[in-house]
């Protein structure tokens, strides 16, 4: 497999997470997301995944794109070590926890909206600073209130139960990224507490952005 990856990237952090919970072994193919004027824009890498975005997975050939849909392909083609639970309503949850994150409050704050509301709104850098506090605390305190609604029939060491799933592959990039602007974690007790426990397990460590190969 080849990962096209970016080193902060959340979503390519989530298939890093995944993939080596599997143990599946890849080759991390970077595309800098700044450089050139953002390498996920030329059309080279256009020509492997037309939404401009990371990451993108090459399975033999097989060109997979988003992240969740990833998640979704390699617990179905490499079912050891499941990232969804065996039960219907427990892969409900786990793919509602998983959404919350990925779809709900992800792409407020991702890289490409900050630029635009930097360089096309012309907002200050504190204004911008403003919005990604307020849209993450948002998530955040939303991903806390499902993670206790499921408490504790629900949530355990992780997410959902004592295994890691498709949910703890999405919380833990985000939870990166919180950090990277020192947002308090204080409000969110079960988001921080499952977060502290993914981190010393190798295949969260491994897949952390400091760790990859084009890290800066």
């Amino acid at each position: 497999m080849k990962l096209y990856t970016y080193f902060r990237s959340s979503a390519a952090y989530r298939v890093r997470i995944a993939l080596n919970l599997k143990g599946i072994a890849y080759d991390s193919i970077p595309v800098h997301l700044l450089q050139d004027g953002g390498q996920q824009l030329l059309p080279a890498y256009r020509a492997v995944n037309p939404s401009a975005l990371v990451p993108a997975l090459d399975d033999d050939g097989a060109i997979l794109t988003q992240s969740l849909a990833m998640l979704e392909y390699l617990d179905e083609t490499r079912p050891d070590v499941p990232l969804l639970p065996a039960d219907a309503l427990g892969r409900a949850r786990v793919r509602a926890l998983a959404l919350a994150i990925a779809c709900d409050a992800h792409p407020l704050t991702n890289l490409r909206v900050l630029k635009y509301l930097k360089n096309t709104l012309g907002l200050s850098d504190e204004a911008k600073q403003e919005w990604y506090r307020h849209w993450m605390a948002e998530g955040l305190a939303a991903v806390e209130a499902l993670l206790a609604q499921g408490d504790p029939a629900g949530t355990g060491l992780f997410c959902h139960g004592d295994g890691p799933t498709m949910a703890d592959c999405c919380l833990v990039p985000q939870v990166f990224n919180a950090q990277r602007f020192a947002i308090d974690l204080a409000p969110y007790p079960r988001v921080a507490r499952i977060h502290a426990h993914c981190a010393g397990l190798p295949a969260f460590a491994a897949a952390h952005p400091s760790r990859q190969p084009d890290a800066e």
